[in-house]
């Protein structure tokens, strides 16, 4: 019994210790990256304004821990209260870090809303945490306040961080949707899905958690918040570390914003027409090739406006800009692939010839339009 309680022990202090490392190593690695923003006119241009303040928040409270675990001034709990302080700034950052990305939208000052709750929290954790003597702060821990009141806080902070994130969620799942209708061509967003993807296992992992401190042991959550809270730290690290090293990971914003044109009202026999011209430039001036052809462009050469076009393809097409665009790209590949070309280019190859810029589109757009894979329709459909 006394070996199990020796090894046990020792396998506590193990882990404390790897804790303790991963906390230093996220401690310096943002001092790092604060000061890359603060010193680095060039690199401070490629490093998102809302995710450089996040960064700073979670400073403040890695130094909250770095204090406690090197115990400078002593073992105060009162010192690992600091690390709450970022809590309820990360939901809001994120969301404005996802909006100003996706959106293109900048800060203003009426975006200082979203903070107003991570400032009152705070006030809460100094005047509740922090300033009251270790007498009170016992009194309330007997009683059980202390706990309740740790419950509901951790709630509403789990409830506001999780509204944020659905807010960022809708927002990139309309950027797909405003992708297709305004590109012909697939633009690098899975760093954003799987951001959002680990901010939501982080979030959903901390919901089961809290739940079952309510309903179970009280002490499971808040031992497992630190390793949540480094989860979410490293993610918001690495990040920033892309958005130094492929800034074009978060500008892509300003790749769907259309020319504003001034409303103009079309009839039924007008679009008719039109979808008829259409069809003779995309057969006879082929502008598919181009594999990053925008909409705008083909409603310039077209002699429409942009929500023209838009009407245009869902009213008598019905197909969305990039559908209909890959329709085209399909069908010259098809050509292509009956010619002696084919003989000697792979089927990517030949994809990219019809203007197709990524294998992943190419694949999935045909098995939409033709129902099968390439080499299977080809096999199926082979001509002498």
């Amino acid at each position: 019994m006394g070996y199990l309680i020796i090894q046990v022990a020792h396998l506590n202090f193990k882990m404390e210790t790897f804790i303790n490392q991963l906390v230093y190593f996220g401690f310096f690695q943002s001092l790092f990256l604060l000061l890359v923003f603060l010193f680095s006119k060039k690199l401070r241009k490629s490093i998102n304004g809302y995710i450089a303040f996040l960064i700073f928040s979670l400073t403040i409270g890695l130094i909250g821990r770095i204090i406690n675990i090197s115990e400078v001034f002593g073992t105060d709990f009162r010192f690992i209260a600091f690390s709450e302080f970022a809590t309820l700034f990360f939901g809001a950052t994120i969301y404005l870090f996802t909006r100003s990305s996706l959106n293109g939208k900048s800060f203003v000052t009426k975006d200082l809303r979203h903070f107003i709750p991570g400032v009152v929290y705070i006030i809460f954790v100094v005047f509740v945490f922090i300033l009251p003597s270790n007498e009170v702060i016992g009194a309330r821990a007997n009683s059980g306040e202390l706990q309740r009141t740790i419950t509901l806080f951790m709630g509403t902070a789990l409830a506001f961080n999780i509204t944020y994130w659905l807010m960022s969620l809708n927002i990139f799942i309309q950027f797909q949707k405003k992708l297709k209708n305004e590109l012909s061509y697939s633009v690098q967003s899975r760093f954003f899905t799987n951001f959002l993807v680990a901010i939501g296992i982080c979030l959903l992992s901390w919901t089961t958690l809290y739940f079952l401190s309510i309903f179970g042991d009280q002490m499971i959550e808040r031992n497992a918040r630190q390793f949540i809270w480094l989860g979410i730290t490293f993610i918001i690290l690495l990040i920033t570390y892309y958005g130094i090293r492929s800034p074009e990971l978060y500008q892509i914003a300003p790749l769907i914003k259309p020319k504003k044109y001034a409303q103009s009202k079309l009839s039924n026999a007008d679009l008719d027409v039109l979808k008829s011209q259409l069809e003779v430039i995309m057969e006879e001036k082929k502008p598919f090739l181009n594999n990053k052809l925008l909409k705008s462009e083909l409603a310039e050469m077209l002699g429409v406006s942009n929500p023209e076009m838009a009407r245009l393809l869902n009213e008598k097409v019905g197909m969305n800009f990039f559908e209909y665009v890959n329709y085209h790209r399909i069908k010259e590949f098809v050509s292509l692939a009956k010619t002696d070309k084919a003989k000697s280019l792979t089927f990517f190859a030949l994809a990219q010839e019809a203007g197709f810029n990524s294998k992943t589109t190419f694949n999935k757009s045909f098995r939409q339009l033709m129902g099968s894979s390439p080499k299977e329709y080809l096999s199926n459909n082979s001509v002498e």
